[in-house]
């Protein structure tokens, strides 16, 4: 029997040629049949807190950093990551963490909603970096004059209710918020702290074997910060 094509036929097999040599020259490091990558960082928990607390310092005086990007980087991780902190911050679009840590494509595995809070979603995003992608440090991180804190603060004082999803969002704050009233200092700035260290301490007495059995065995940290707008400065604690 005598084969033939189609016109139809005839266009598949070119697009489907078409698609072919275009991922054998456009991603020349990646072939045709390649696999997900099972690699992780060999950064230790304290190598990774240096490599943060460096980037922020060269981020402050913009001095030249180490930020691993554009198409080279693109194609290098696309089959796998190898993140070396999973980094819970924040939704403010001030504070934008591959910047402020002068970091790259791949490096922080970022967890964000206003408030910095750990719901069902967040923790499970955290167990995963951990458990599966070989992450050594979590970084629970707050900022100034953050609007979430300010939001719970607002509840506290002057018993306001937010709208729609909004007051339940920043409800698991207002503990925080509580226990800074009779502390002496700035008292957003204190319950900002305060809701860093709920969550730090949190995550440090989980029960899940994900965080409980690095924590334990000394393979991972979870440290506690706070990101000033207004230097640009991180200040660690709670490093345990």
């Amino acid at each position: 029997m005598t084969a033939h094509l189609t016109r139809r036929g005839l266009l598949g097999c070119g697009c489907a040629l078409g698609a072919a040599c275009f991922a054998a020259t456009a991603l020349p490091n990646l072939s045709l049949a390649a696999v997900p990558s099972s690699k992780k960082t060999t950064l230790t928990a304290d190598q990774a807190l240096e490599a943060l607390k460096e980037g922020n310092r060269l981020y402050q005086t913009d001095s030249p950093v180490r930020s691993v990007q554009g198409r080279e980087r693109r194609i290098e991780i696309a089959l796998g990551q190898t993140p070396f902190v999973v980094l819970v911050s924040c939704s403010d679009s001030r504070v934008s963490p591959e910047i402020l840590f002068g970091r790259g494509l791949g490096e922080l595995f970022i967890v964000r909603n206003a408030g910095n809070c750990v719901d069902t979603a967040a923790l499970g995003s955290i167990e995963y970096g951990v458990s599966q992608l070989g992450v050594p440090l979590v970084l629970v991180m707050g900022h100034s004059r953050c609007g979430a804190v300010e939001a719970a603060i607002d509840v506290v004082k002057n018993n306001t209710v937010f709208p729609g999803s909004i007051g339940r969002m920043i409800e698991p704050i207002v503990p925080a918020v509580l226990s800074q009233r009779d502390v002496p200092g700035d008292f957003t700035e204190n319950c900002v702290r305060a809701n860093v260290n709920r969550v730090v301490e949190r995550l440090r007495s989980a029960s899940e074997p994900s965080l409980l059995d690095p924590l334990r065995a000394g393979k991972l940290r979870i440290v506690g910060a706070s990101y000033s707008l207004d230097s640009g400065t991180v200040d660690f604690f709670n490093q345990g």
